[in-house]
């Protein structure tokens, strides 16, 4: 068998499927209208509300909390959409427990934040359940615009654009647009192919076009892109995955977190979904507990996240660290992995504990040896064939001011951009800032 295929103990049908339609509801249930007219009473609306200076994209968030408690969820909605077009899935996915709810003052009063999250998601639900689209595009530009990458940063640069009047062609490289909102995001946090109905209903706007199997480098090129657009604007993603550098890291049954949770995105019925029995995941980010739980909810007897450094340093916030240890999954820290054991296909994986001093991870040379039928790989990304001509910063496409790149005409924002935090909604942020730099230079 090739790397990553079905190896003995992955196998599927763990569970039951009322099992797995249980496992798989939502993560945080709706709230219904009474629940969010109690939940906006606990807003104290700061004149200087601190919430709003940490949300990436700068909501007004006691406007809206304050339209909900007057019962007016359309115009909060308005007011969420008018800076997050895709606020429907921040309000799901973003990790606001150590964004606008940690700055909350009722969280440094009391403990317990104003639930800002969940009243997003009721505002911005309640709104595309309208089926109206809120806004409307201004006079035609004659200017068009390539985005490439249909992903959180390339949707919201393309519907700002489109908004200011310019036409956009969206290239995107997969089958259905959407990005990590539609392959990357633990299906227990975006139920019910929200990630499509979101992206059908934000093209209501008009002016957009997508290219699906469209990919850079391949079908389509940089230069190609600039000598047919007025400007570019890439949201290309971390495509590449890093290796793990390990003897036995070629074994069946050790694969990509990544392409894990892509799997279960995908599945059409969870039931013919494999999981191992003995899950380890190398890593100590959100995509190692996405997949770690999704392990646990498809049927995974024994799941255990093993991280190099203490729990402080993961990438992982301390609520989704009890996320997962709430459905058993046991999370190791200050361990490696020096090696996957096995007859062709993964059994055991050798750890070895580790030690930091100023910074510096060192092995102890004491190891342990966890069964493990299936590792997931969650050990970070990185870009994947960046265009020649783009000055890089580190492993990513150097930017100034809203975006800009080294090249005339080409933008660059989302995952692949440096300085950002690869958060769904910093993409947005910067998708939409690109947007409005690009308009006032086409304009101008």
């Amino acid at each position: 068998m090739a790397q990553g295929q079905m190896a003995p103990g992955i196998v599927s049908g763990r569970l039951s499927s009322d099992e797995l339609t249980s496992n798989f509801t939502d993560l945080h249930p709706p709230l219904a209208p009474h629940e969010a007219a109690v939940a906006a009473d606990r807003c104290y609306f700061c004149y200087d509300a601190p919430c709003v200076t940490a949300c990436p994209t700068d909501i007004d968030i006691p406007l809206f909390i304050r339209q909900i408690q007057a019962g007016q969820p359309q115009s909060a909605g308005r007011t969420i959409l008018e800076q997050n077009i895709l606020g429907g899935m921040c309000a799901r996915v973003c990790p606001t427990e150590t964004l606008c709810e940690e700055a909350c003052v009722r969280e440094a009063a009391e403990g317990k934040p104003v639930e800002i999250g969940r009243l997003q998601r009721f505002a911005t639900d309640d709104v595309m359940a309208s089926g109206v689209h809120p806004f409307e595009r201004a006079a035609p530009t004659g200017k068009t615009i390539a985005v490439v990458g249909a992903g959180p940063a390339g949707l919201a640069c393309a519907h700002r654009l489109a908004m200011l009047g310019h036409d956009v062609v969206i290239h995107e490289s997969k089958p259905k647009p959407g990005g990590l909102n539609e392959y990357g995001i633990a299906a227990y946090k975006s139920t019910n192919d929200f990630a499509q109905a979101e992206v059908d209903w934000l093209l209501k706007i008009g002016g957009i076009a997508i290219e699906t199997g469209s990919v850079l480098g391949e079908t389509i090129s940089l230069d190609g892109l600039v000598e047919n657009y007025d400007a570019v604007f890439l949201s290309i993603g971390l495509a590449g995955v890093n290796a793990l550098r390990t003897p036995g890291a070629d074994k069946d049954g050790v694969r990509n977190a990544v392409d894990f949770i892509s799997d279960v995105r995908q599945a059409s019925d969870l039931a013919h979904l494999p999981v191992g029995r003995n899950v380890v995941v190398i890593g100590g980010g959100m995509t190692a507990v996405d997949a770690a739980v999704k392990s646990k909810l498809l049927g995974a007897e024994h799941v255990t996240i093993a991280y190099r450094r203490d729990r402080d340093a993961m990438g992982a916030s301390r609520y989704e660290q009890d996320l997962a240890a709430s459905h058993g999954v046991r999370i190791m820290t200050n361990v490696q992995p020096v090696a996957v054991h096995g007859n062709g296909s993964s059994a055991e994986i050798e750890l070895e504990y580790t030690s930091s001093t100023g910074g510096t991870l060192t092995g102890t040379g004491e190891t342990i040896r966890l069964p493990a039928d299936q590792v997931l790989k969650a050990i970070g990304q990185q870009l994947d064939g960046a265009p020649d001509g783009l000055t890089l910063e580190g492993n990513k496409i150097a930017v100034t001011g809203a975006g800009r790149t080294s090249l005339q005409s080409v933008w660059a924002g989302g995952d692949c951009a440096a300085g950002g935090d690869d958060l769904t909604v910093t993409a947005v942020a910067e998708g939409r800032d690109a947007a409005m730099d690009i308009h006032a230079t086409l304009v101008s």
